[in-house]
């Protein structure tokens, strides 16, 4: 299992600190939607540039012209690049295609997805590095969760490797080890906490022993 920080709501000098006190416990730096929204992929650029070693996610979320864009992220350094599972197949067989071409990898996100389970297997078909069940800011304030529809997707999937991302922190990290994913997703759980760089450390400890 592997650690994803996610990125969200900073700015680029603060993300760079910020990665700075906690990349000994993370394998993977996401830059957020909302980061890429309002500095473009600079933001990608920059982390890349400051933590080369790092496997940087840009979360662009690609719904369409999906082979032009996963080819600007990965120019712009980012090593696993997102498409939205609700996307068209024509979409997804672009993005995967650039991906590979560049020797990068795709994580499809399953937000708003309704029937999972045989999406999962047609984008496990596609091609699809990673398949992410993601709960939204929006039906996490709903009290949802995701852990019903990993079982599924890791019930049906046979090459895809599966993720989780939406409220993940400390105390609800038992249940997310539990269910093991390949990719644990944590934003909050870790960017809101006094002491960043021990809350990751914790999180990686116990993704470890599971």
């Amino acid at each position: 299992m592997k650690l994803q920080l996610a990125l969200d709501l900073v700015n680029i000098p603060e993300a760079i600190e910020l990665v700075s006190e906690v990349q000994d416990s993370i394998d993977i730096v996401e830059i957020g939607t909302p980061i890429i929204n309002k500095f473009g992929h600079e933001a990608v650029r920059k982390i890349k540039e400051a933590y080369p070693s790092l496997t940087v996610l840009a979360d662009v979320k690609i719904m369409d012209a999906a082979g032009y864009e996963v080819e600007q992220a990965s120019n712009a350094g980012a090593d696993i690049v997102t498409i939205l599972g609700a996307a068209e197949d024509s979409s997804i067989r672009g993005a995967v295609e650039a991906a590979k071409e560049a020797g990068k990898e795709i994580l499809v996100d399953m937000i708003a997805v309704k029937d999972i389970e045989t999406r999962a297997k047609e984008l496990d078909h596609l091609g699809a590095d990673y398949i992410c069940v993601h709960t939204g800011y929006d039906l996490q304030a709903e009290g949802k969760d995701s852990f019903e529809d990993l079982r599924t997707i890791k019930g049906v999937v046979k090459n895809a490797k599966t993720a989780i991302a939406g409220g993940i922190k400390l105390e609800t990290l038992p249940e997310v080890v539990k269910a093991q994913p390949d990719l644990v997703i944590v934003g909050g759980g870790i960017t809101s906490k006094e002491d960043k760089k021990a809350t990751a450390a914790e999180i990686k400890e116990l993704i470890n022993k599971g």
